[in-house]
């Protein structure tokens, strides 16, 4: 007999696939792998997911809405700082997350690894939270008086790069965060102090 959706099904399931693919990846779990993990059936899963891919995208849906609480939640608390302040809290917030115990890797990016060229739902959600990321670090660069604020930008998105690579690989994430927070500090300082030295040039002129 087929199971109904009891409440809160769906999201037991979704919390115990999302386990599976993180520590795992997608590619290596089944849907059989997500019954037994979740103690469901298999109509009741297909009840709430459809397909495989349905599951994952759900996945790395659920993945961008903490991303986005946290990342928001370290935002607000600099609102009223300037915009220097509020980039290196950007960067801060990530230096965090990567150095807590539990992380192995951004679920995005390890996604977009395992598939690069896929271009199905999941891929979509992966690439727009990373393009969207990429935009609010750009905008955030924008708004500081600095040169060049197009090449910093680059750089800092190396750097926040760099530090997903490090956790990911194993790394000492918690000093290579206090490393890529002081480098973006001193990428900042070092744009801002050309800025104000060229404008003080012209008005010398």
């Amino acid at each position: 007999m087929a199971r109904t959706a009891t409440q809160g099904s769906r999201e037991r399931i979704l919390a115990s696939a999302g386990a599976l693919f993180y520590q795992h990846g997608v590619r290596a779990v089944g849907m059989s792998q997500v019954i037994v993990a979740a103690g469901c059936g298999k109509n009741l899963l297909y009840t709430h997911f459809a397909s495989k891919n349905d599951l994952v995208a759900e996945y790395l849906r659920s993945c961008r809405t903490e991303r986005d609480r946290l990342s928001a939640a370290a935002m607000a608390a600099v609102a009223g700082g300037d915009s220097a302040t509020r980039l290196l809290e950007f960067v801060a917030e990530i230096a965090t997350t990567v150095a807590r115990p539990e992380f192995i890797g951004c679920a995005f990016r390890r996604y977009l690894a395992e598939f690069p060229h896929d271009v199905s739902e999941p891929a979509r959600v992966a690439r727009s939270y990373l393009r969207d990321t990429r935009a609010e670090l750009d905008w955030l660069v924008a708004a500081l008086c600095a040169t060049d604020t197009d090449r910093l930008a680059d750089r800092i998105w190396l750097v926040v790069e760099g530090l997903y690579a490090s956790a990911a690989n194993g790394g000492e994430a918690a000093l290579s965060g206090a490393i890529a927070v002081g480098l973006v500090e001193e990428l900042v300082n070092d744009a801002v102090a050309t800025a104000q030295a060229s404008s003080q040039a012209r008005s010398a002129t």
